[in-house]
């Protein structure tokens, strides 16, 4: 469903993604994680086509040639794509009912179904009493939400979620990653980045490793373990992380 192929990304003279190649399949819910400065930005924003690689190339929709490029059909492949990012972005003078309308207008979604969109995720989000309030009296967290909302408006197949827990409480924590279990479930291809091991260890079907530009490591759990030459089958992720970006701390 998401297909990186030879992805590099220089900025000047430093490379921020060196030859990365990746595969995410249909419906997978897939973790990226990686130090700060790793690639981990660069990577989303080029996959949501926010940025243009340096060469190599992001396809979704399709396996082995047959997807959309990012780059050369970027209207089409942004359709089937919903993007979360670490810090919201609104217009803060439209309210968050007006907001989700925006953003479901430019995907060509019926009235209909986005008024049905923001009686559901506004419902469940508690949002529904602040649904006609300006944005700008939102908490961050309550701007999260409704970015959570407009990435789901369309219905897209891909979902790529940056740090979906900043500024939540925990109840809020809760709802979210519940949701985003059920859209996999349901077949959504999930690609989320975050520095929050535990939720992706909770969450996540396979992880990725990025570190400095490069994946050192992809698998589930038990893979994870092999890569890190460990036999501890009660191992968290945070100490396989540790072990494999060489960060290990000593007891």
């Amino acid at each position: 469903m998401i297909q990186i192929e030879q992805l590099t990304k220089f900025y000047g003279s430093v490379k921020a993604l060196d030859n990365l190649n990746l595969e995410i399949h249909a419906g997978e819910f897939f973790g990226f994680l990686g130090p700060n400065g790793a690639g981990k930005t660069t990577t989303i924003k080029s996959i949501v086509g926010l940025l243009r690689p340096t060469s190599g190339r992001v396809t979704v929709g399709g396996m082995d040639g047959d997807g959309i490029d990012v780059q050369k059909e970027p209207e089409k492949a942004k359709a089937m794509i919903g993007y979360i990012p670490d810090s919201p972005f609104l217009y803060e003078k439209l309210t968050g009912y007006e907001y989700v309308h925006f953003v479901g207008g430019l995907y060509s979604v019926p009235v209909k179904t986005i008024d049905e969109h923001v009686r559901r995720y506004f419902e469940m989000f508690g949002l529904l009493d602040a649904a006609h309030s300006l944005i700008e009296s939102y908490s961050h967290g309550m701007k999260q939400k409704v970015v959570m909302t407009g990435a789901l408006v369309h219905d897209p197949k891909v979902l790529i979620v940056d740090e979906p827990m900043v500024g939540l409480d925990p109840r809020s924590s809760r709802v979210v990653k519940d949701l985003l279990k059920q859209k996999s479930r349901e077949g959504m291809t999930i690609f989320l980045s975050t520095h929050t091991l535990d939720v992706a260890e909770e969450l996540c079907d396979r992880i990725g490793i990025i570190q400095k530009g490069r994946l050192i490591a992809v698998g589930g759990m038990d893979e994870l373990r092999e890569l890190a030459k460990d036999e501890s089958t009660d191992l968290r992720l945070e100490s396989l992380f540790l072990k494999l970006t060489g960060d290990e701390v000593d007891a």
